[in-house]
C-alpha cells in the first residue's frame, strides 16, 4: 500500500484535544455495520445488466445516488437564483461576442469579467452551445436576461461540469483502506449541501472546481505529486481564490517531491515541477502577456478597494470584532465605559452590514496589512510543521489550516470561503473522535453560515430539510465507527459545551425565521427598524463562535499530532 495514502480510519495516534481529550486508536472489534464483510468493502458491487454497457466502475448504490441527486438538482431549475447567475451570462456574452482582448476591459455591465483566464476560457467554451440554444443568451447588451432558456442551460453546466467531482471521489473511494467509511466521506462530499445552496440554487460552478481540487489531492494521496502540482497550477487559473491554499502546496511539494531526504535539491524533479507550472501559466496568461495587458488583468483580480466585511458578515474573527466594536458603541455612548472614545465616522460604517470600508467606532480600525500579517503568521506555523511532516494526511491538515487562516482572518472574506475548509476536512472526518468533532462543529456552523443567501421561502424549506437529511446520513455513521468517551474532566466539560452550542442552532433558527416577521409590520409603520440587521448578525455571531473553536481544535490537533 502506497505510504502517502489516506486511511478514513487512524490507527494509530498521539493526538489529544484542548482540554486533554485523547483521540484513541480504534478497537480491534469494529462494529459490524461498517466493515462486516470485507470483501464487499474492499471491491463494491458492480451492477449489472441496464447499466453494463457504460462499462463505467460504479456500484449500484453509486448510480442511485448520482441518479437522485441529478433529479433533484433538475426540479431546482426553477429555484430563486443570486445575481451571480447574471455575472455568468454576461461572462458568455462577454466571451462570445469580444475578441480576447477586450475580454478584461469590458464594462457593458456591472458584472464584469474577473476570474483568471482559464475560468474565462471555460466561459467561452460554453458560450459556443448556448449560442445554437438561444442567441440572447450571449447577446453582450441583453442584460438581466432571464428566459427558461438560459435558465436551463446553464443550470444544466453546473450538474454536467459537477461531474469532476463526482469522479474524483468515486477513485478516492477505490484507493482507500476503509472503503466503508470512505464511501461515506465521497458522497456527502458530492451532495454537500454547501454545493446544492451555493451551486444548484445561488448559482456557481464550485462543485467543478472543487473537483480538480480533489483530483489533486488524489494524486497526491497516490504518490503522483508533480500531477497534483499541475492540477493545482491549473486550479489556481480557474479561480484565484485558491490562492489561499498555495503555502501548503509550496512545502508539500518543494520537501517531499524536490528535496531527498537529507535535503538535497533534486535538479530533476525541480526542473520538471517548475516547468509543469510555467506550462500552465504560460497558456493561462500567455495571451495577455503578448497583448501587455497583464496589469489590467491583475486589477480585476485583485481589486483592493472593498472593506474588511462583506454584506453579510462571513463568520470569522472580524465578525466577532465587529460585532463587539457595536456592542460597546451602545455602552459608550451611554456614558458606561469612561476613557473610551467614539469614532463618528464608524457609527455609520460598513461594520452595520452594508458593503464598503469598515471603520470601526471604538475599536482600533483594522487594516488590509494587519490581516495579512496575521494570516501569514498563523500559516507560517503550519508550514513549519509540515515541512517537518510531509506525510499525506499531514499536508491535507495544513491545507485546510491554510484555508481556515485566510478564512478566519481574511480581508474581506465571502461567506462562501468555508467551502475552503469543508472539503478537505471532510477528507479527515473519519481519522479519529478528535477530527470528527472538529469536522462536526465546522460543518454544522459552516452549512448554517450559508443559510442567509437563500432567503425566499421555498428554498428556506429546502435549505433546512437537506441539510438535516445530509447531516444525519454522514455525521451518525461517522460518529459510530470513531467515538470515543472524553478523558479527563476538562474534556468531558468541553464535550459537553460542544453539543450544548451544536443544539442552541434549533433555537437561532427559530429566532431569525420569527422575528422579521413580528418586526415586519411594526418596522413598515415606522420606518426601516434599528434591528433589521440582527438576524443577520446573530447568525454569523452564532456560526464565527464555533468555526473559531473548530480552528482551534485543528490548530492543536495538527500541532500535537506525531505521525
Amino acid at each position: 500500500m502506497n505510504q502517502h495514502r489516506l486511511s478514513p480510519v487512524l490507527t494509530r495516534s498521539s493526538s489529544t484535544l484542548p482540554g486533554g481529550e485523547k483521540a484513541h486508536p480504534l478497537p480491534e472489534a469494529i462494529p459490524e455495520e461498517t466493515v462486516a464483510k470485507d470483501t464487499k468493502d474492499a471491491a463494491p458491487e458492480l451492477i449489472p445488466g441496464r447499466f453494463a454497457w457504460l462499462k463505467l466502475d460504479m456500484s449500484k448504490a453509486e448510480w442511485d445516488i448520482l441518479i437522485a441527486s441529478t433529479c433533484l438538482k433538475l426540479l431546482l431549475f426553477p429555484a430563486y437564483r443570486s445575481t451571480d447567475f447574471e455575472v455568468h451570462r454576461n461572462w458568455l456574452a462577454i466571451t462570445h461576442s469580444l475578441p480576447i482582448s477586450k475580454w478584461y476591459y469590458d464594462t457593458t455591465s456591472e458584472w464584469t469579467l474577473d476570474y483568471p483566464p482559464f475560468f474565462a476560457y471555460f466561459e467561452k467554451l460554453l458560450s459556443i452551445p448556448a449560442y445554437f440554444v438561444d442567441p440572447r443568451i450571449v447577446d453582450l447588451n441583453n442584460l438581466s436576461y432571464g428566459a427558461w432558456s438560459v435558465v436551463a442551460y446553464q443550470r444544466t453546466t453546473v450538474i454536467l461540469t459537477e461531474l469532476v467531482l463526482g469522479a474524483a471521489v468515486l477513485k478516492f473511494v477505490r484507493g482507500a483502506e476503509n472503503p466503508a467509511m470512505q464511501r461515506i466521506i465521497s458522497a456527502s462530499l458530492f451532495l454537500h449541501p454547501g454545493f446544492l445552496i451555493v451551486d444548484h440554487i445561488h448559482f456557481q460552478y464550485n462543485g467543478f472546481m472543487f473537483g480538480i481540487l480533489l483530483w489533486s489531492l488524489l494524486m497526491a494521496r497516490n504518490g503522483r505529486k508533480l500531477a497534483s502540482g499541475f492540477l493545482f497550477a491549473v486550479l489556481l487559473n480557474f479561480k484565484h481564490i485558491y490562492l489561499y491554499l498555495a503555502p501548503a502546496y509550496f512545502v508539500y511539494l518543494l520537501r517531499s517531491y524536490c528535496l531527498s531526504p537529507t535535503g538535497t535539491l533534486l535538479p530533476g524533479r525541480f526542473l520538471a515541477l517548475a516547468n509543469a507550472v510555467i506550462l500552465v501559466f504560460l497558456a493561462s496568461l500567455g495571451p495577455f502577456l503578448l497583448m501587455g495587458q497583464l496589469p489590467q488583468l491583475l486589477s480585476r483580480l485583485f481589486p483592493f478597494t472593498r472593506g474588511l466585511n462583506h454584506a453579510y458578515w462571513a463568520p470569522n474573527v472580524w465578525a466577532l470584532v465587529t460585532a463587539l466594536d457595536r456592542v460597546l458603541l451602545r455602552f459608550v455612548s451611554k456614558g458606561q465605559l469612561g476613557g473610551l472614545n467614539i469614532n463618528e465616522s464608524g457609527v455609520t460604517s460598513t461594520s452595520r452590514g452594508l458593503v464598503g470600508d469598515t471603520v470601526f467606532a471604538v475599536l482600533p480600525t483594522v487594516k488590509p496589512i494587519h490581516t495579512f500579517a496575521i494570516t501569514v503568521a498563523y500559516q507560517t506555523i503550519y508550514m513549519g510543521k509540515l515541512w517537518t511532516n510531509t506525510s499525506y494526511k499531514s499536508f491535507v491538515t495544513a491545507l485546510t489550516l491554510c484555508g481556515f487562516t485566510s478564512y478566519m482572518f481574511g480581508w474581506h472574506v465571502h461567506e462562501k470561503a468555508i467551502l475552503l475548509v469543508l472539503v478537505p476536512l471532510s477528507l479527515l472526518a473519519a481519522e479519529n473522535n478528535a477530527y470528527f468533532r472538529t469536522f462536526m462543529i465546522a460543518s454544522i456552523a459552516g452549512i448554517y453560515s450559508l443559510f442567509p443567501l437563500l432567503f425566499t421561502p421555498a428554498e428556506s424549506l429546502i435549505k433546512v430539510i437537506y441539510s438535516l437529511l445530509w447531516a444525519v446520513f454522514v455525521l451518525r455513521p461517522i460518529h459510530r465507527q470513531v467515538y470515543q468517551f472524553p478523558q479527563g474532566v476538562l474534556a468531558v466539560t468541553i464535550d459537553g459545551l460542544e453539543s450544548l452550542y451544536l443544539a442552541g442552532f434549533v433555537p437561532l433558527h427559530l429566532f431569525v425565521t420569527i422575528f422579521p416577521v413580528v418586526t415586519k409590520r411594526r418596522s413598515s409603520e415606522a420606518g426601516q427598524s434599528a434591528l433589521e440587521f440582527l438576524p443577520l448578525m446573530l447568525t454569523s455571531v452564532y456560526c464565527a463562535v464555533g468555526l473559531v473553536w473548530a480552528f482551534v481544535r485543528l490548530s492543536v490537533i495538527y500541532i500535537r499530532r506525531k505521525d
